[in-house]
């Protein structure tokens, strides 16, 4: 990431105007290609850009820095009205939230809908996810300083993300814990929160296939492009957002698996898109074992990798259908969002300046879900050439175990037991025939009605017919 720059595109979500002027600044650069980064961002080769050009991408709307202070805002957008989704909350919701940030975070943002999953929850800094409470969210802190992630302690109102986010970017370094940032921001603004009534649950749901041209209600089409080397030719985006504003489709939308999806695209254009992909000879339709991979940005060893590991999965047809894979090296300290990891090592400097084969260790996420952030080791210092077989072992017992982890099975409650007992009408002392009444030596086990009938109760000394026959 030294060696590059990103144009920071809020939520991933940019219209047909704003990349074509992206792309004529990139391809006045004497680039033909540009990326897409792992935050819904697009990235530049740094020694490319000139003071002229620095100066120019400063005048866009999304910005543009490689200060590594600043952050990209990651949200769900993408995956709104194509994917399950939380009841309330729709693509308009989005897009309101993401416009109430007038500041350039520095903190990682992640915006969330629990139901989806092309985007992640919890690799932010500040994790706002949807509760089910309309216009509320959770919110999971993974600040810098602090050794865990915990959660705040209420629900944060929709209209106040923005101003929470940048609060807590100016006062979390003086804080030591979740209940003094909590009363360090309440002194700083007013907010509309909400109590917790419900801890956040995020139950597993399988990684969706998303690439192509497909129905969105009666009258549109959605489109999920990606391309295998992870490089976007500028002279077909080019095309392609000219099509978008020939065709009144007014949003892009950047994953965070470097690809792209646009929506409502109507239905009497779907020829004409086809036309335009089978032109540009893009192929629409890659298997699921390739759309399913995490990689580090602008990274040509992890692209090579994955590509060895897909054509072993490939020639052992073989199904990964619901999982998520990423490459990562061991020493970058990254929070993961995939089901499966693969970690480079890093070389001990004793050895690194001979040729050495490097070594990978294999991890997995607890029950295969990447949102419980916790990861197994399941296999550590093997060679590259045992990556595919041990990848295909663990989708073999994720497919074992599916179905197992999807809910947790709720606690039996403990039964209740009804009792008949006699209860004086006047102070509702109880009379019951197991442990009898000591005070007027009656022993246990009596029945009330082998009990004298000068028997009063022994709390108001109400008579035994003032006594009636109750359940409890």
């Amino acid at each position: 990431m030294e060696d590059l720059k990103r144009i920071f595109i809020k939520g991933g979500v940019l219209s047909p105007s704003e990349l074509k002027q992206i792309l004529s600044y990139a391809k006045s650069l004497g680039l033909d290609t540009i990326h897409f980064g792992s935050r819904q961002d697009i990235i530049f080769p740094d020694h490319k850009i000139n003071k002229e050009i620095d100066e120019q991408f400063h005048k866009l709307n999304t910005g543009m820095t490689s200060d590594p202070t600043f952050q990209n805002i990651v949200c769900s957008y993408v995956a709104a009205d194509l994917f399950p989704s939380t009841s309330w909350l729709n693509g308009a919701a989005y897009l309101y939230l993401l416009e109430s940030f007038k500041h350039q975070p520095k903190l990682k943002i992640n915006i969330s809908d629990p139901q989806q999953q092309l985007s992640p929850l919890f690799n932010g800094q500040l994790n706002f996810i949807a509760s089910t409470f309309e216009d509320y969210w959770y919110l999971n802190l993974r600040l810098p300083h602090w050794e865990k992630p915990v959660n705040f302690p209420v629900l944060v109102y929709s209209w106040d993300i923005a101003k929470v986010a940048k609060t807590i970017e100016e006062i979390y370094q003086d804080a030591d814990d979740v209940d003094e940032l909590f009363m360090l921001l309440n002194n700083q603004i007013d907010t509309n929160s909400r109590t917790i009534e419900t801890k956040l649950k995020v139950e597993f749901k399988p990684f969706p296939y998303y690439e192509g041209i497909n129905r969105m209600g009666i009258h549109e089409y959605w489109l999920g492009l990606y391309w295998r080397n992870n490089k976007y030719y500028i002279d077909f985006l080019n095309d392609f957002c000219d099509f978008c504003l020939d065709n009144k489709i007014g949003k892009i939308c950047i994953t965070p698996w470097k690809s792209f999806i646009v929506k409502g695209i109507p239905s009497e254009s779907k020829l004409a898109l086809e036309k335009l992909l089978g032109r540009a000879g893009i192929n629409v339709r890659h298997s699921l074992l390739e759309l399913n991979w995490h990689l580090p940005v602008h990274d040509d060893e992890a692209l090579a990798l994955k590509t060895f590991i897909v054509r072993n999965f490939d020639q052992n047809d073989i199904s990964t259908y619901g999982l998520t894979f990423g490459i990562s090296n061991k020493s970058d300290n990254k929070i993961y969002f995939t089901s499966v990891v693969v970690e480079k090592n890093t070389l001990p400097n004793m050895v690194k300046d001979f040729e050495v084969r490097p070594t990978y260790n294999v991890l997995y996420s607890e029950n295969f879900n990447p949102n419980t952030q916790k990861y197994l080791v399941y296999a550590q210092d093997v060679d590259k050439i045992e990556l595919p077989g041990l990848l295909m072992e663990l989708s073999k017992l994720y497919f074992e175990k599916l179905g197992e982890f999807e809910e947790e099975k709720p606690t039996k409650k403990e039964e209740t037991i009804e009792k008949e007992v006699y209860q004086c009408a006047d102070c509702l002392t109880v009379y019951d025939a197991e442990f009898g009444d000591t005070t007027a030596n009656v022993t246990p086990g009596t029945s009330f009605k082998d009990v004298s009938s000068e028997y009063v109760c022994p709390v108001c000394e109400a008579s035994k017919t003032t006594f009636e026959l109750v359940k409890i």
